[in-house]
């Protein structure tokens, strides 16, 4: 039986889409047609922040209870507007990966199915300078996201004393990244080295709550802070994606603010948002996470 499609404005393009009906989050009813919706609604916050950048999509076709999978090669039957950039593996294997440079661009990787969109740190054309430095941190499911606000907090006050300044989302999941704007000379030795000094000295200080290394069984009952991301074949969820989760919730920007007053209150619920309630953040806020595209900073030596 022939797939369903019908057309779709996507800019100054117009795309077809298909399986509209088809339901996404089972436990809340979402459709695909309305995860389309969102990252069309989205886009225009979204996309600068995936412009020129290599993306992996993590694909789920039947929605968050199917099969999912992981594509970095571009499909073959992408359209010719959508633009590629070849990155050759520390294999030597070349993969051209899809970017995100418009909205159409955008509503294309999700009608694959894309519900998640990962993004380099760096941007086509400078592939080892990476325009941000992050902490991703993920707690033990036990302790939760408060637990990560805690880290994060702390890892804020570290940067403040080194005069760089950072910003924070959720990661859409159980976790926060913490992301450090630079967009000035810097490489991914760099930043991985000061993010992995940083991650150890708080593991030292902090032996009880925090584990920098990678084993797993090291991690009960702490947050884990991931510095390994900073790495030019790695890529991380982007900010304003969906994530495969029960229901549509989303990598959303936040104020410290926000974070500070969650801990106070004790109220995980506090740092987690569905896609209406990031639709009418931004309405209200714009976006909170546009200075990390934008300010220049330096990295200091720790």
């Amino acid at each position: 039986m022939a797939t369903k499609k019908q057309p779709m404005r996507a800019g100054s393009r117009t795309i077809q889409v298909s399986n509209l009906d088809k339901i996404f989050y089972p436990d809340v009813g979402s459709t695909k047609g309305d995860m389309l919706d969102y990252y069309k609604r989205v886009a225009s916050v979204m996309v600068p922040h995936l412009r020129a950048r290599p993306l992996t999509l993590k694909r789920y076709p039947d929605g968050v209870d199917g099969q999912f999978f992981y594509e970095k090669n571009c499909p073959s039957h992408a359209p010719d507007w959508v633009k590629t950039v070849p990155i050759r593996r520390r294999d030597g294997k070349v993969i051209n990966y899809c970017m995100v440079n418009d909205v159409a661009s955008l509503l294309w990787a999700a009608n694959l199915g894309s519900l998640e969109l990962h993004v380099s740190l760096a941007k086509a054309g400078k592939l080892g300078r990476p325009t941000a430095m992050v902490f991703d941190l993920d707690p033990d499911p036990d302790e939760g996201v408060l637990a990560a606000a805690e880290i994060a907090l702390e890892i804020r006050k570290r940067l403040a004393r080194v005069d760089l300044e950072s910003f924070v989302k959720t990661s859409g999941s159980k976790g926060l990244q913490l992301y450090v704007p630079l967009n000035t000379s810097v490489t991914f030795q760099g930043t991985g080295g000061f993010a992995r000094a940083l991650a150890r000295t708080l593991e030292d200080e902090m032996p009880d709550r925090v584990v920098s290394k990678m084993k797993k069984e090291l991690r009960t009952g702490k947050v884990f802070i991931d510095w390994s991301q900073n790495d030019d074949h790695k890529t991380t969820v982007a900010v304003y994606s969906l994530r495969a989760r029960p229901a549509p919730t989303v990598s959303t920007p936040l104020k410290w603010t926000e974070v500070q007053k969650a801990l106070r209150a004790d109220d995980a619920d506090k740092l987690r948002f569905t896609s209406e309630q990031v639709l009418k953040r931004i309405d209200r806020d714009g976006d909170l996470f546009e200075p990390v595209r934008k300010m220049k900073q330096k990295l200091p030596k720790l």
